[in-house]
């Protein structure tokens, strides 16, 4: 079992910054590929964006590319979502999800999963 748990949601406004996290519990592994997800009310879970633990190698939707940066810190067994320049309709419940097998941005890849931080952002 894997236990993940975000922090470092809350209300910022247009334009401004947020930075998440994901600590990481319980039988994690370096072959893991943990990603983010985000759900706005009303709306299907989406995908964000996700790093492979082992590579750090980053894959990121198009929504938040150039403005969203995913980063791990393997000591802490912890991943950031750095959100920049924020927008209106990137209010939503973030969370972090962690895949045992290649990750990609389908919600069934990843099996374990955190239970969400909110995001809100003011205009």
């Amino acid at each position: 079992q894997v236990q993940l748990v975000e922090s470092g949601g809350g209300l910022v406004q247009a334009g401004g910054s947020l930075r998440l996290s994901c600590a990481a519990s319980g039988r994690t592994s370096v072959g893991y590929v943990m990603g983010w997800f985000r759900q706005a009310p009303g709306k299907e879970r989406e995908f964000v964006g996700s790093i492979s633990w082992s590579t750090g190698s980053t894959y990121y939707a198009d929504s938040v590319k150039g403005r969203f940066t995913i980063s791990r810190d393997n000591a802490k067994s912890t991943v950031y979502l750095q959100m920049n320049s924020l927008k209106p309709e990137d209010t939503a419940v973030y969370y972090c999800a962690a895949s045992v097998t290649y990750g990609g941005t389908r919600l069934n890849n990843y099996r374990y999963w955190g239970q969400g931080t909110q995001v809100t952002v003011s205009s």
